[in-house]
Formats: C-alpha cells, structure tokens, sequence
C-alpha cells in the first residue's frame, strides 16, 4: 500500500499490506476507536487468560495497585462484562454519574479510576444477559465515552477465552501489549499459547506470563504445597519466548481484602518484574 493512502477495508488488503497505514496505530490493520477528548490515556494494558478461573482480575488489580504505588496515574476498564469483580475488590458502589464530556468513573481509595459494568447497574447482583454484539460495544462506550482523565496506564481485565471482547479490545484499543495468565495445571501450553496466538495474529505484543496459584505456604512449617501440581510455565515461556513475571502463591490474606473491598491495600512483591517491564514501555 502506498505510503500515503487510505486503508479502504477491500478485500484485497492484507496484513502485509497494512504495515504502513496511517489508520493503523499499533500494527493489525484495523483503525481504532477515538479516545474519549476529555481524555488522555498514555499505555493500554490488556490482562487476558486462555480459560476461566485463574485469577485474572486479581492480577489486573494487582499491577495496577503496583503502578499506582509506584506514582503513575493508573485506570482499570473492567472489560468482563458479564462476570465483573473489580469494583467489589476495591469496594466501590453505586453507579457512575455523566456529564457533557461523558460518563465519569468512579476512583478506588488510592485514587485509581474504575469503570465497569457494575457502576452503571441499578442492582450490582442483576446478571447481565447481553449477546456479544451488545457487550463488545459497551466495551467500545468504556473506551470512548469515559472521562478518563489524563491516565499513565489504563488496565484492561477482559473475559477469559478468544471471543467478542478479546477481540473488540484488540482491534478497537491501542493496546500496547498484554499480560497472559495462567495456572499449573498441564493444559497451560495449550491455555497459554490459545491467548499467545491470538495476540500474535492481532500484531499485540505479549509482554510477559504469570502463574497464578503456583503454591500453598504451609502457615505452620513454611514448606510449599502445590495444590495444583507441578509449574509448567518456564518450558511454555522458553517456546514461545517470554520471560516469566512471577509464580503467584495462594494466600488467604489476598482474598480476604479482595471479599472485604479492601484490595487497595494488598501489595503483591511477586509481580516485582511485570512492573519493572511496564515502566519501560
């Protein structure tokens, strides 16, 4: 494609052929969603899983209180439209109010920005039994009818799986590179390279992996209990190229402050690295 023309969405237009659009912000082709004006949103982070059940939003969450404490200005876009849990983390309540720029999110004790779905339900309990059309383009109004603010680094939790709102966030956000999680189970090469080839194949860096749920420190003699089995993660990380953020223990403590909403004060040290790799983007 010629280095001044427009990307008309033909039939003939490749990946190879879209390297050099100018609608092409961040390498796959499609052109993004405008950002809120009344925002200005440095990094998009995206937090993704290959399946259900490891502890995404705790590790969203946990990133984000890092980069907070570390003195950037941080945002979480709870993107898991239909299983939301990061405003009960952080013990935010009630519903967002708007004004002439958009929807204002709600902040988190430690002066965090929150939007997610549970903010703008009259019941936080309601289900939200939506089609995916209708939540990838919430997804989309999180984006660009929020009043984000000026935003070091904006987290995206999104769904577990490769469906509607992986990739509305990968084709509608400039997302600057995802986080995958995962557990030790040994379907984790299958788990972990399911959410790895879909960022591939959307040209969206994968910055790093983390293992959740790795161990269980015995509160008696210390030993660690792999409630889970043997880690895999280091021989998936060596295949594909990736370097290993932490190997997350379970810890009641955690929960406890993720039950009571009081996450703001949990600081996770296993994820050290995963913050270093952030501040250089």
């Amino acid at each position: 494609m010629p280095e001044n023309s427009t990307c008309s969405g033909a039939s003939t237009c490749s990946k190879e052929s879209c390297e050099g659009c100018p609608s092409n912000k961040k390498g796959n082709g499609i052109a993004k969603e405008p950002m809120n004006a009344a925002s200005n949103i440095k990094k998009v982070i995206g937090v993704v899983s290959g399946k259900g059940g490891v502890g995404k939003s705790f590790v969203t969450a946990s990133l984000a209180n890092a980069m907070n404490k570390a003195g950037y200005k941080v945002g979480i876009l709870d993107a898991d439209i239909t299983g939301p849990s990061i405003p009960k983390m952080f013990g935010i309540h009630g519903q967002v109010y708007g004004i002439d720029e958009g929807m204002v999110p709600m902040e988190s004790e430690n002066g965090m920005k929150v939007m997610s779905i549970n903010l703008l339900l009259d019941d936080e309990e309601a289900p939200v039994i939506w089609r995916g059309p209708v939540i990838a383009g919430v997804v989309k109004q999180f984006w660009n009818e929020t009043v984000w603010g000026d935003i070091d680094y904006l987290f995206v939790d999104m769904p577990p799986g490769t469906g509607d709102v992986p990739l509305t966030v990968f084709q509608s956000l400039p997302v600057d590179g995802v986080v995958i999680v995962t557990s030790p189970q040994e379907l984790v090469q299958m788990i972990v390279k399911k959410a790895y080839n879909m960022a591939d194949m959307m040209n969206v860096p994968v910055l790093g992996l983390v293992e959740n749920f790795s161990y269980l420190k015995c509160p008696d003699c210390g030993k660690e209990i792999k409630l889970f089995g043997e880690s895999h993660i280091d021989e998936v990380a060596a295949e594909l190229g990736l370097p290993v953020f932490g190997k997350l223990p379970l810890d009641p403590a955690y929960a406890e402050k993720a039950d009571t909403g009081e996450f703001d004060l949990v600081e996770n040290p296993y994820l050290d690295t995963a913050v270093e790799t952030l501040k250089k983007l």
